[in-house]
């Protein structure tokens, strides 16, 4: 395994009370910890000797920098194509990367340094970009408040996309950093049906829980967008579905949406193909054809019909964005106009 012998210190009787402590061996590892009231998931604290990610030149988002306090995500969203950042760590891309979370327990004072050197030019930062900064896991660990903190102080601004209800305890330390920095926030919904909702992203908070949370960020005086993001062909993209999920996201209080069909990477694909073929067997052969081989989006003429669907509903509703996008990630999309998918 990649991480062997690169352990710094591990115990296993930190954090009392909490269950079995394991021994994993990976880079800056302290401990491994299960605990009751996280039935299932496994947590490997860290110390990170860094905690900004510079994006690369070549990439058309509208951010330079990244934060990711976690790896791993328990959302278990069964179309997440960040999933591929598991394997660097030689686990697999499907229940590992559901329940075997990395936690870099001193990713906030890492920050601090680094954005306290001279030569930090207080460039935008974007939380989210890779697994949900506000997953289950940040309940445990309380990540963000320090993370939120280091950026205000710093004079940086930074965006925050989530799926995570958790985003209202911290609503009102960032309406304070709102008053230092421009601070944007996204919510990322994708399915309006709770059943199929429940059973494609077993991990998240309801829909109706984050149009909730949506109405708080509203309420704090923020402007939250939504990314309704993947599109799924056949489950989601039916005008109706998608006019009633509008209408509820402007209820809400959202300032606008930004969507995207499903982008299905080759380590995402045998997970996801896994669950169709198991809840929606009837939909396997329309599938196949949309994706076939080694295919990750949908064929120009899908996102094309897609387009013709969801922009008059977008507009209909007053979702329409002025302004690129606060928060995004992932590939750069393959035709004019349309939106680069969030990576969960």
């Amino acid at each position: 395994m990649r991480w062997s012998g690169q352990r710094v210190t591990a115990t296993d009787d930190a954090l009392p009370g909490l269950g079995v402590a394991e021994v994993a061996a990976l880079p800056g590892h302290l401990r491994t910890v299960r605990a009751p009231e996280f039935a299932g998931l496994v947590f490997h604290e860290v110390l990170a000797k860094s905690a900004l990610n510079r994006v690369p030149g070549a990439s058309s988002m509208p951010f330079s920098w990244t934060v990711n306090p976690y790896r791993g995500c328990s959302h278990a969203c069964v179309y997440c194509f960040a999933r591929g950042s598991h394997r660097y760590l030689e686990l697999d891309t499907g229940r590992d990367f559901d329940s075997q979370l990395v936690v870099k327990v001193n990713v906030a004072e890492v920050l601090g340094r680094e954005l306290a050197r001279p030569s930090w030019a207080r460039a935008r930062v974007a939380l989210g970009t890779n697994t949900d900064p506000y997953q289950r896991a940040e309940g445990r660990y309380r990540l963000l408040p320090g993370i939120i903190a280091a950026l205000a102080r710093s004079g940086t601004p930074f965006s925050i996309l989530t799926k995570g209800t958790l985003l209202r305890r911290d609503l009102p330390q960032l309406a304070e950093a709102a008053e230092r920095v421009p601070v944007a926030l996204a919510m990322s919904i994708a399915v309006g049906d709770p059943e199929l909702q429940q059973s494609i992203e077993p991990g998240t908070p309801s829909t109706r829980a984050r149009l909730a949370t949506i109405a708080a960020a509203r309420d704090a005086g923020f402007a939250p967008d939504v990314f309704l993001m993947p599109v799924l062909p056949h489950l989601t993209d039916d005008p109706g579905q998608l006019d009633a999920l509008l209408r509820d996201i402007r209820e809400a209080g959202a300032r606008s949406v930004i969507y995207g069909p499903l982008h299905l990477r080759s380590h995402v694909k045998p997970w996801f193909f896994a669950w169709l073929e198991r809840e929606h067997p009837e939909l396997l052969p329309s599938y196949r054809s949309l994706y076939p081989g080694s295919a990750s989006r949908a064929p120009q003429s899908y996102r094309m019909a897609l387009a013709a669907r969801i922009r008059p509903l977008i507009r209909k509703h007053g979702l329409e964005r002025s302004s690129p996008a606060p928060v995004a990630a992932g590939p750069e999309p393959s035709a004019p106009g349309e939106p680069a998918p969030t990576l969960f």
